[in-house]
């Protein structure tokens, strides 16, 4: 069942156990891995009546990164890459919202990787709401954002034989959101 948007507005907590974290990556020049992180909290403001007015932020736990391969997970938590016993935190806050077309938004922000902070900006979607069975009033959203994984300081790779390297320097992060709304 689908709210009328004023009843939206209002603060969300995500929920973790319906919500996704993501990112994609090339490997070896030819295939994708796929990935996400176990453990991340966040909290919004939403306004449907100014969407400008919306802000969040997420806090992710960089030791809880998940490929399904626990060998490359323990090599991902390394310096080589997010250097996890060091800097145990990626987080994104958001700094403007615009609304760019009906369910669609643009949400610029600073996100942090390895102490380093860059502006992005993440394309969402609204996916609509409901009342879930406990009561609670929930939202979906789904976005994503290409980034330099070099900007952030994660430069390891490997040359392969043939040319080209082991690991793109690109990164696709995926956000899949269900957030509650806080009484």
């Amino acid at each position: 069942m689908t709210t009328a948007l004023p009843r939206l507005t209002g603060e969300y907590v995500l929920d973790p156990a319906h919500s996704r974290i993501g990112f994609v990556a090339r490997h070896a020049m030819v295939t994708k891995v796929r990935g996400s992180f176990d453990e991340f909290e966040g909290t919004a403001h939403l306004d449907s009546e100014d969407p400008g007015s919306s802000h969040g932020r997420v806090t992710v736990r960089a030791d809880s990164i998940d490929t399904g391969n626990q060998q490359r997970d323990q090599h991902l938590r390394t310096n080589d890459f997010l250097d996890a016993p060091n800097h145990p935190e990626i987080t994104f806050v958001s700094t403007t919202v615009e609304q760019v077309g009906t369910n669609r938004y643009q949400v610029t922000g600073d996100l942090t990787i390895k102490a380093t902070t860059r502006p992005v900006t993440l394309d969402f979607e609204y996916t609509g709401n409901a009342v879930d069975p406990y009561g609670n009033l929930r939202v979906g959203l789904e976005g994503s954002v290409t980034i330099s994984r070099k900007d952030f300081g994660v430069n390891w790779n490997a040359a392969l034989e043939g040319g080209g390297v082991l690991v793109s320097d690109r990164v696709v992060l995926e956000i899949d959101v269900s957030a509650i709304k806080q009484n």
